[in-house]
């Protein structure tokens, strides 16, 4: 099995979720990605206790691009300190493992709008 993982992070909007995904495909860093939202996140943010909706985005990308999608994330996040979680995938179909590796390789330069 190919070495894949999921990666997760929120937004505070579809928008801006929308914006993440498209950018970490267009790039290569994720084979894909799914929106999920709006969810509703209790935390502690500067003392305080927040209650705020947001939306998640579920990265697939494979181990190799990892430190690219991270990369990626901290430079298009627009939170002071983004949600970055990356689980290993430990099971799955061996053709979608594939088709995550081969879709995050190569060229992960940002295509032209021509």
């Amino acid at each position: 099995m190919a070495d894949i993982l999921t990666v997760l992070t929120t937004t505070d909007s579809a928008a801006a979720a929308e914006a993440l995904a498209r950018g970490a495909v267009e790039r290569r860093v994720a084979a894909c990605a799914q929106l999920n939202g709006p969810v509703t996140s209790v935390f502690r943010w500067e003392g305080a206790v927040r209650t705020e909706p947001e939306w998640q985005v579920l990265f697939k990308t494979s181990v190799a691009a990892y430190a690219a999608l991270e990369a990626y994330i901290r430079e298009a996040h627009d939170y002071e300190v983004p949600e970055i979680i990356a689980t290993p995938v430990s099971h799955g179909g061996a053709d979608y493992q594939d088709w995550v590796v081969e879709e995050t390789s190569g060229d992960r330069s940002v295509p032209s709008a021509d």
